[in-house]
């Protein structure tokens, strides 16, 4: 699959599991990724997504797993992530990720892989 993802994609408040992992999708993450309030899986991991990682995406309470690695994203890691109470799951290797880690993950009790 190839393509960017539409700014739409914010119109799916019921979708549970976005999982294009290992595909040619380029572009950036629209922030209207965080008015998905249902969004539970999130993996974008091993494409050609660049810019960075909005802070909407701490909106989405829901969220369990979030795998960006394998990118092209230029970013820090936005202090809204410590917002995920419920994350399990947070890898984001092989971008172009710099500064510090926002002390707010340190926040996320049942986080375990990161």
């Amino acid at each position: 699959i190839n393509g960017t993802i539409p700014t739409k994609i914010g119109m799916m408040e019921h979708f549970a599991a976005f999982i294009l992992s290992r595909n040619s999708i380029n572009g950036t993450i629209p922030t209207e990724i965080g008015m998905i309030k249902s969004l539970k899986f999130f993996f974008l991991d091993h494409n050609f997504i660049n810019g960075i990682i909005p802070t909407e995406i701490g909106l989405i309470e829901s969220l369990h797993f979030l795998f960006l690695s394998d990118n092209f994203l230029n970013s820090t890691i936005p202090t809204e992530v410590g917002l995920l109470s419920k994350l399990n799951g947070f890898q984001i290797f092989s971008n172009n990720i710099y500064g510090t880690i926002p002390t707010e993950i340190g926040r996320l009790q049942d986080l375990e892989q990161a």
